[in-house]
């Protein structure tokens, strides 16, 4: 009786033990391949910075990244094989060098890819025409 007891106990709190670990916020997987961005960026960070293209040019996630291979319904965020990946890169580059040799890299004065794409997927060459009078 006793044995059993015991044996009740201890899988109770090894169900338990497992039970509590599931339910803790696991640790987002770190970025891979990130050659622009800094290599300790947060995940949070991450995502904001991700919503703020979605947002300053208009598109979805799949637009500058690839399909998985296995599951072509999911992302597959360290992959190259997106043009437009590379792209957003050398824009996020010529940004920086416009920022730090015109504003002396402040936030208050500084050029995005908003200030270009204007939530377009490609920025404007021209303005648009005047309505007429």
């Amino acid at each position: 009786m006793k044995m059993k007891k015991t044996f009740m106990v201890a899988a109770a709190l090894s169900a338990a033990v497992t039970l509590c670990s599931l339910a803790l916020p696991q640790e987002p997987e770190k970025p891979k391949n990130l050659k622009v961005l800094p290599k300790n960026i947060s995940h949070d960070e991450l995502i904001a910075t991700m919503r703020g293209f979605n947002a300053a040019l208009g598109v979805k996630c799949g637009y500058c990244h690839a399909p998985q291979k296995d599951d072509p319904k999911k992302l597959d965020f360290a992959s190259d094989e997106n043009q437009h990946k590379d792209i957003a890169r050398s824009m996020m580059k010529m940004t920086h060098r416009i920022n730090k040799k015109f504003f002396k890299g402040t936030e208050v004065m500084s050029v995005s890819c908003y200030t270009c794409h204007h939530g377009n997927e490609e920025p404007k060459t021209k303005p648009d025409e005047a309505p007429a009078k």
